[in-house]
Parts: structure tokens; sequence; C-alpha cells
């Protein structure tokens, strides 16, 4: 029989507008660094829902509305589990403001991807824009990461 899991859950947001320009974040931080979207983690008493808007708003500052869940994200570090929840809206309100985190930009689809991304990006970028692609694994193996879109 398998143990309980210790789980942390998280989420991110791309945010874009009509002219196909998302919101970048260049990460900072011993952890996670490198451009990727802004979110964060879910606290305690949060819905995930709420929990990715008050992320994007303290990152950012847009308020944004009406995130939709495109897909979950999923990988071990140690004993724990992290699962992210993707979100994307084109609605919102507000201007850009940096944080702590680190700067947000707008920037163009094709450009993001030719940024130096955070570990994973490549993948997100696949689930926020592939109906189908709704789960990702990330397994560290002898041979590297290795991830399962499915």
């Amino acid at each position: 029989m398998a143990g309980i899991e210790k789980v942390i859950f998280m989420n991110m947001c791309m945010v874009y507008d009509k002219e196909g320009n998302v919101v970048a974040l260049d990460k900072v931080g011993k952890n996670y660094s490198g451009t990727t979207f802004p979110g964060g983690h879910v606290e305690p008493g949060e819905t995930f829902r709420e929990s990715v808007i008050r992320e994007i708003y303290e990152e950012t500052g847009l308020t944004i509305q009406n995130p939709r869940l495109t897909g979950i994200y999923h990988w071990m570090t140690g004993d724990i589990k992290s699962v992210g929840f993707l979100y994307k809206t084109s609605e919102y309100e507000g201007k850009l403001i940096s944080s702590e985190e680190g700067k947000v930009y707008w920037i163009s689809g094709e450009e993001f991807l030719k940024k130096p991304l955070a570990p994973g990006m490549e993948q997100v970028w696949q689930m926020m824009h592939d109906e189908d692609a709704q789960e990702c694994l990330q397994t560290l193996t002898e041979e590297g990461i290795v991830s399962k879109i499915q």
C-alpha cells in the first residue's frame, strides 16, 4: 500500500492580449529562475481560482477576471509533490507593476519562447496552447528530466 504524499499546491497564469502578446515574468530566486508566467502558492483557506487571481495581482499589478483552468502540472521534489494549476485569461485591468519576484512585461509569444525559460516552461507553453494536453508529469531520471504530457 502506498503512503500518503505531502503536496504543495501552486498556480500559474498566462495573461494574454488580442495581439498574441503575453505577460512574462523574469523570475529571480535560488529555487526557480528564468522567464515564466506569474503565479505562486495556494494559501490556506483559498480556492485555487482565488489564489491565482491574488498571485497575478501581487506579481503584476493586474486584476484578472475569469481565469480558465487549462491543465495540471506536477513534479516531485524529494518526498513532496508539487501540483500546479495552469490558467489563462485575456480579461484583465490595471497597469503592469514589477514585484520582488522579478520584472514583468508584455512580450510576443514568439519572443517569449526565445527567452531563457524557467525549467518546464516549454511544457507549460504546450499545455496552454494544445487543447488535448491537460496534464504534465515531470520526473527526474538519470538521463535528466522526463516530461509525460497527456
